[in-house]
């Protein structure tokens, strides 16, 4: 190969690799869309109006939100999957789609494979919820109904093996009945068909409660602590072990194979959100908590959660 020929090979590839590292400390250039494998509505909805009035301000890009609720989650997460690398694509999930799906339907990615966490922005515990005008007063009174007449008794959940059926499913197993369930395309719409009176009792978390001003009834929280004075937690009310498999964590993923330097980029804009006034002014008036985890932090707990649901897939299913 003449030296000429040689030489202009070689000053090419050097001017496309600076090229693409400039790309990439040039990124982001244009917005990102942060994918809600969810109904409009529910918590997830709410939380990410806040991250999308906020973060732009640390990523240097607008970040437009995109609801893509259905198939349990699948239809906004196998979108996802499938954009590309680059950093544009986003999505804002939780625990349930991301980790246990995989034990209970054919996915068209491997989630471990296909994503890495770029932040757990908080969590949240949700809580048995009815109607303000519902003859259920107390947990007592809708557990007793629902043992008498085995079925009758209707519970919306946000979608199969999500974030409401499966706590839901096992808090009505520990007390030995089960009410018919009843799927829907998110929190939102989960909600809407309880105030429909379509359902009788539903699960949601507090920033949705307090969406709904005196039209719903708390009756229990699934979690370790009251979030409602007169309000028992779950073993106050004699239903042990539900606390940590009713847990929702909010889940930040990008694909995988995203450019290191763009992950690293998304994961400081997180960080650096968390100590700003406004975020946090906000996240207090939905009545949500501020845990942050960060990605790198988080990936080990991803793993531990796949292999605990698994177990507990097992468990419900009598597998």
């Amino acid at each position: 190969m003449p030296f000429k020929t040689f030489a202009k090979g070689l000053a090419a590839g050097l001017l496309a690799a600076v090229a693409a590292t400039a790309a990439l400390a040039d990124y982001p250039e244009k917005p990102v869309t942060m994918i809600i494998p969810l109904g409009a509505g529910g918590s997830h909805d709410l939380n990410a109006r806040v991250i999308a009035s906020v973060l732009p301000t640390y990523l240097g890009q607008p970040v437009i939100v995109q609801l893509m609720p259905g198939s349990a989650g699948q239809i906004g997460t196998s979108a996802a999957a499938e954009a590309p690398a680059d950093g544009y694509t986003i999505l804002f999930t939780q625990n349930f789609i991301d980790q246990l799906q995989q034990h209970v339907a054919e996915l068209p990615y491997d989630p471990n494979e296909a994503f890495v966490a770029v932040a757990r922005t908080n969590f949240a515990a949700p809580s048995v919820i009815v109607r303000s005008d519902s003859e259920f007063a107390t947990m007592d009174a809708l557990l007793a109904s629902a043992k008498a007449d085995p079925g009758a008794m209707t519970f919306g959940h946000s979608g199969n093996w999500g974030a409401f059926m499966v706590p839901g499913a096992m808090m009505f197993n520990a007390a030995g009945t089960m009410p018919t369930l009843v799927p829907h395309k998110g929190g939102g719409p989960a909600m809407q068909a309880l105030l429909a009176g379509d359902v009788d009792v539903s699960l949601a978390f507090d920033s949705v409660i307090a969406s709904q001003g005196d039209a719903v009834r708390p009756l229990l929280t699934l979690d370790r602590e009251a979030h409602y004075e007169g309000v028992p937690t779950a073993a106050e009310a004699g239903l042990e072990g539900l606390e940590d498999t009713s847990i929702m964590h909010r889940v930040v993923l990008v694909h995988r194979d995203t450019p290191p330097e763009a992950l690293d980029k998304l994961r400081a804009a997180f960080v650096a959100m968390q100590e700003d006034k406004t975020y946090q002014k906000l996240l207090s008036s939905l009545g949500e908590n501020a845990a942050f985890m960060g990605g790198a932090e988080y990936e080990p707990v991803r793993a531990a959660q796949g292999e605990a649901y698994g177990t507990l897939v097992r468990t419900l299913t009598g597998q």
